[in-house]
């Protein structure tokens, strides 16, 4: 069996011996520490979730990449699960348009390997470890198509929000009509009284990259003051970009 994932499995197992959950606690917070520093300096950063079985050049793909890309010109560091797909295509647009792109890769046996478009790259073994640095280092999240993993990086923030655990950052949900099933979903939710009303308000679905991008600027760096934190990025010309590949 692949160690990464052995080590996993044994770690959600139940339980095992004292000495062994202990070596666990040491390896997770290693792999904590080495993930802080990596990702100190890397400034304000919006996450961009989404599948990474999209195809170049899919809708999907180019939307990921077009609302990246806008965001790395209001001073946003672009970070993403590391991945293809989705992941991919925001790295890619944030890097194209003179911005700093960011991955957090899960190490997975298969499917999963690091993208071409990455100035700084951290791999993590742990899913958990990998979700607390997605989230730690961001002031907004974009929401594009993906499978059981976006699922549950959208719920986790929101969740977080909803409770107070991290303050009211901007989410916002792209790829219409894929959502609509959850838009009714989440109506069913308020009628059924298992969230408020108020909690529609966390949520922006949207597929207008200005209106996403106004939306983020509005809710995070108007609100939070980040101005002095935000460098805008030159938007590079077609060649300029074609180099920076």
């Amino acid at each position: 069996m692949w160690r990464g994932e052995r080590s996993e499995r044994e770690l959600l197992a139940g339980p095992r011996s004292r000495a062994r959950e202990l070596r666990t606690v040491g390896r997770v917070g290693a792999e904590m520490v080495r993930g802080f520093r990596a990702l100190h300096f890397v400034g304000p950063c919006v996450t961009v979730f989404g599948s990474a079985r999209v195809a170049d050049g899919s809708p999907p793909y180019e939307l990921g990449r077009a609302v990246a890309a806008r965001l790395a010109t209001l001073g946003f560091t672009v970070m993403t699960g590391g991945g293809p797909g989705v992941m991919e295509a925001a790295n890619r647009g944030a890097r194209e348009a003179g911005g700093t792109s960011v991955g957090c890769n899960i190490v997975l046996p298969r499917e999963q390997h690091p993208n071409p478009y990455l100035d700084i790259s951290v791999d993590f073994r742990y899913f958990f470890v990998r979700k607390l640095m997605l989230v730690k280092y961001s002031y907004g999240f974009v929401v594009l198509p993906g499978g059981f993993g976006t699922l549950d990086e959208l719920f986790e923030a929101l969740t977080l929000i909803q409770t107070g655990k991290i303050h009211d950052f901007p989410m916002v949900v792209m790829g219409s009509p894929y959502w609509d099933d959850l838009r009714e979903q989440i109506d069913t939710m308020v009628e059924q009284g298992t969230i408020s009303p108020a909690d529609l308000e966390l949520l922006l679905f949207t597929d207008d990259v200005e209106r996403a991008a106004a939306h983020i600027e509005s809710r995070a760096i108007e609100r939070y003051q980040l101005h002095r934190h935000l460098k805008p990025r030159k938007v590079l010309g077609e060649h300029e970009a074609a180099a920076a590949c």
